[in-house]
């Protein structure tokens, strides 16, 4: 890894259900995409100290492996880059299996969050935060 980036760490972990397979067999989009933006927005709340982020953007999702009920969704997520009250995070989805231990990336992503104020409006991420990843600023 670059010395700029930010080691993966595990958010959360799923299993994939009969529930939320799709009419393929295969898991249903929606609820990937559902799992990513959850687990960012935790991950972004813990960085930040607040429960006030919200989602702004996630970037292009390419699934490149299909998941099969019965596998392990594994979410991994390292800070990307920082703003004043924003911050971007890269998560992956790893499929592991339960037999082997092994993990395949199934997608990886970018998002981004605000912090906000009880008004819904924009506000500085804490100083102490910011300078813990200057190295990760947009503004260098």
């Amino acid at each position: 890894m670059q010395d700029n980036k930010e080691e993966m760490k595990l958010i959360t972990t799923h299993i994939a259900m009969t529930k939320d397979m799709g009419v393929h067999g295969n898991l249903f989009g929606g609820i990937m995409m559902a799992w990513i933006d959850e687990a960012a927005s935790v991950m972004a709340c813990q960085v930040c100290h607040t429960p006030n982020m919200v989602t702004v953007k996630i970037e292009e999702l390419i699934f490149q492996k299909k998941v099969k009920e019965g596998f392990l969704i594994k979410i991994y997520g390292a800070v990307a880059e920082i703003g004043k009250s924003s911050i971007t995070l890269t998560i992956e989805a790893r499929k592991g299996s339960v037999y082997s231990g092994e993990e395949d990336l199934v997608l990886s992503t970018r998002t981004t969050f605000v912090r906000i104020d009880e008004a819904g409006d924009p506000t500085p991420i804490p100083s102490p935060v910011r300078e813990r990843y200057s190295h990760l600023s947009k503004y260098k």
